[in-house]
């Protein structure tokens, strides 16, 4: 199997600032297994072993912090080997909401819209390391809620799982399917990412 990542890319990815959980990494391995199965993620980990990095579930560590370009360059190999499309790292996103770690830890908040506006920075600082995440405007009559995340800038596909992550936190407190887009994006040439969730 060719490289799936140019040195040039990784470079990039790796210069990112800032540090994920381990949990973040897992929680792909989980998702390529139940999708693709043991030979699909024996695919991505060899892709990953080529670029220099392991990411066997038994070599990453939940709790610890990993640079944030190793699920940046862990995303894209899976969406190179897999030919994922927005939806799909929605769905990638969903999944991981609903065995994260860090949502178990903070589960005890997640009982009304009030105490996640209260405790989503925290919850945000204690799976990453950098960006500054704020709840913008909620209407729970109208059903929606305006996220914003500053000082953050991963990689597009990351914006997709975002989505699909803060949606199922948000249908744990709610009760009910939540759909989300994201309507500012740095990656679009805004400030800021910037999510609208409804339901």
């Amino acid at each position: 199997m060719e490289q799936i990542i140019s040195k040039e890319e990784l470079r990039e990815y790796m210069e990112l600032k800032g540090q994920i959980r381990g949990a973040g990494i897992k929680e792909i391995i989980k998702y390529i297994l139940e999708e693709e199965g043991k030979d699909g993620l024996g695919k991505l980990e060899d892709a990953m072993e080529k670029i220099g990095y392991s990411i066997k579930d038994k070599n990453i560590k939940a709790m610890k912090f990993y640079p944030l370009g190793l699920e940046a360059s862990a995303l894209v190999a899976v969406k190179r080997l897999f030919n994922y499309d927005d939806k799909k790292f929605q769905e990638m996103g969903r999944f991981a909401g609903k065995f994260s770690i860090v949502i178990r830890l903070f589960m005890k908040h997640l009982v009304s819209i009030e105490k996640i506006v209260k405790e989503a920075p925290k919850m945000w600082r204690n799976y990453f390391t950098l960006g500054d995440f704020d709840i913008v405007e909620v209407s729970e009559k109208e059903k929606y809620i305006i996220l914003r995340i500053k000082n953050y800038h991963l990689h597009p596909i990351h914006c997709q799982t975002l989505i699909g992550y803060l949606s199922s936190i948000l249908q744990i407190v709610v009760k009910s399917f939540v759909t989300g887009e994201e309507t500012k994006c740095t990656f679009q040439g805004d400030e800021y990412h910037e999510y609208l969730f409804k339901w």
